[in-house]
């Protein structure tokens, strides 16, 4: 099991929060988290050099996108909490399209912002793991360090 930790602690070593997991493949790939404090949208595309150091371009979420970010995670977080429960099955996911006619509308409406622009910063983010359940209304369970890539 890997080591957690508590958000006072994590928060005094540097870490910022992950509030959106939009893909997740042997670690996370693109989502939302604080940047400086800042909301910023990340994607990592580096799939085969899992023992590296992951490396992410990091762009800006304007308040807006943020908002509707949070309110299309907020509708997943609660299937996943119905999911988990066995009252649902995986056939009702909201992301499989036709299923909630709010999630479809977010994602069309959140497609621009989720496209890296040129400009992007190349940042390596650490990862750190809090105790609370992995996907929450709030956010998730793990937390960003962010440095310069070299």
């Amino acid at each position: 099991m890997a080591e957690t930790w508590d958000e006072v602690q994590l928060i005094a070593d540097g870490f910022e929060r992950v509030y959106v997991e939009l893909e997740w493949y042997d670690g996370p790939r693109l989502g939302l988290a604080d940047v400086d404090g800042k909301p910023h949208y990340f994607q990592n595309d580096d799939y085969d050099h899992a023992d590296e150091a992951n490396e992410y371009r990091v762009w800006p979420a304007d308040e807006a996108a943020v908002e509707l970010e949070r309110e299309q995670w907020a509708i997943f977080a609660r299937w996943n909490q119905r999911y988990e429960a066995g009252t649902v099955t995986s056939e009702s996911h909201p992301g499989h399209g036709g299923i909630d006619a709010r999630y479809d509308e977010l994602t069309l409406l959140l497609a621009p912002h989720r496209q890296a622009p040129d400009d992007a910063r190349r940042l390596v983010g650490e990862l750190r793991l809090d105790a609370g359940a992995r996907y929450r209304v709030e956010g998730l369970d793990y937390w960003f360090r962010w440095r310069p890539s070299r």
